[in-house]
């Protein structure tokens, strides 16, 4: 989906990634991250959320919550959204703020105290229950807590897995109950997807749930709630800006945009995020009739993936199809030409992923931009360190090197 962008406007991460893997540095089933283009492309996420005032609160999910890559992104963009505890978790062990918690998983009962201790902006709730659960919490820890009301998806919009919210026709009289909750205030609301790319263009254009949400801040307004924040997730980039602003949101969500791999960049390079990262895998073995296998782990299952390239021999293979309910061990080539393509041969590709739903490593390369590419650290695809001493994943090989030598 990305490799002739990637290869277009970061050929530099396709050449430091493929040097990694040609000279041992990193394994297969490893995503390579471009550090300097990653906070670039918080840098024009921050310029264009100041010119249309908007405020942002980045997703960390889609790059394996890797906290070289956080503290990158935070030197622009200072506050995050956590989709669930253990990416909060992250956050904080990676010294930022947290700006909305319980984005699209509720916080559990138990968790509560811990997370509202760091003194969110705003928890995401989906109905009364977790409404009075945030409540008891906040009021136990001495202090009322800001909270968003999650809407629940318009027939059509949301996704499996993440069903919940309060259906419009009950937003009054779920609004009546929370007033009544004394540790709690009813501080806007939110929905997803509010915004999606079109599947020709990759224009980002708004759903219905992005209209639900307005009408809903309006109700509550006019109960009497003020400086109402309205949350609007969803294929948040510098493209889609403007029409946030012009629906009153008053947030954005950028996860994909960080890495320059919304569906938009795939077809209009002139985007200012640039892609950020590159999947490395390996020649495995050799089918019968000549198709290469390559070693998986990070095939996300709605990746669409469409090639892959050789460095070796510059070849671009065709990806084939795979079902998303078998395990990735490997995944096939296209046929190449005789001989042009052997077991331990580098594979690069580039494609929409999720990190932290993968088995897959993480390196992080920095000095891309500057010519002097250097290995900053290697990750697991949830944002723990490879490597020797306190605080590492485990005792496997050295956290940092050179890409180059």
């Amino acid at each position: 989906m990305f490799l002739d962008t990637v290869l277009r406007r970061n050929p530099a991460l396709v050449e430091a990634a493929a040097a990694l893997h040609g000279s041992g540095a990193i394994p297969p089933d490893t995503y390579v991250l471009d550090l300097d283009a990653v906070e670039a492309n918080a840098a024009v996420l921050a310029a264009g959320a100041r010119r249309h005032g908007l405020a942002l609160w980045c997703v960390t999910k889609q790059f394996g919550r890797n906290p070289e890559l956080i503290r990158a992104v935070a030197r622009h963009l200072p506050a995050f959204a956590a989709i669930d505890p253990a990416e909060a978790r992250a956050l904080r062990a990676a010294g930022v703020r947290a700006g909305n918690l319980g984005h699209l998983v509720q916080i559990p009962r138990r968790a509560l105290p811990e997370l509202l201790a760091w003194r969110p902006e705003a928890v995401t709730v989906f109905d009364l229950d977790n409404a009075r659960a945030v409540s008891d919490a906040a009021r136990a820890l001495g202090f009322v807590q800001d909270v968003l009301v999650r809407l629940e998806a318009a027939e059509g919009t949301g996704f499996p897995g993440q069903e919940g919210g309060v259906a419009p026709e009950g937003l009054e009289e779920c609004a009546g109950r929370l007033e009544r909750l004394p540790g709690i205030r009813i501080a806007g609301v939110t929905a997803f997807p509010c915004v999606v790319c079109d599947t020709a263009s990759g224009v980002p254009r708004p759903t219905a749930n992005l209209a639900r949400a307005v009408a809903a801040r309006g109700a509550l307004a006019a109960r009497g709630h003020a400086g109402l924040k309205l949350s609007a997730p969803g294929a948040t980039s510098v493209a889609a800006l403007p029409l946030l602003a012009a629906n009153g949101a008053t947030h954005g969500e950028p996860g994909h945009a960080l890495t320059g791999t919304t569906p938009l960049h795939a077809v209009d390079g002139r985007q200012p995020e640039r892609p950020a990262y590159v999947y490395v895998s390996e020649v495995a073995h050799t089918l019968a009739d000549g198709r290469p296998a390559v070693y998986g782990g990070g095939f996300y299952p709605r990746a669409v993936i469409r090639g892959a390239l050789l460095p070796r021999t510059g070849a671009r293979l065709a990806v084939e199809d795979a079902p998303p309910g078998n395990i990735d061990y490997y995944r096939l080539l296209a046929a190449p030409a005789a001989g042009s393509a052997r077991a331990g041969d580098t594979v690069v590709l580039a494609f929409r992923t999720q990190m932290f739903v993968t088995r897959s490593r993480v390196a992080v390369v920095a000095g891309l931009s500057g010519g002097s590419a250097r290995l900053v650290g290697q990750y697991d695809a949830l944002g723990r360190a490879y490597g020797k001493g306190p605080g590492r994943h485990d005792g496997r090989g050295p956290s940092s090197s050179r890409a180059t030598s």
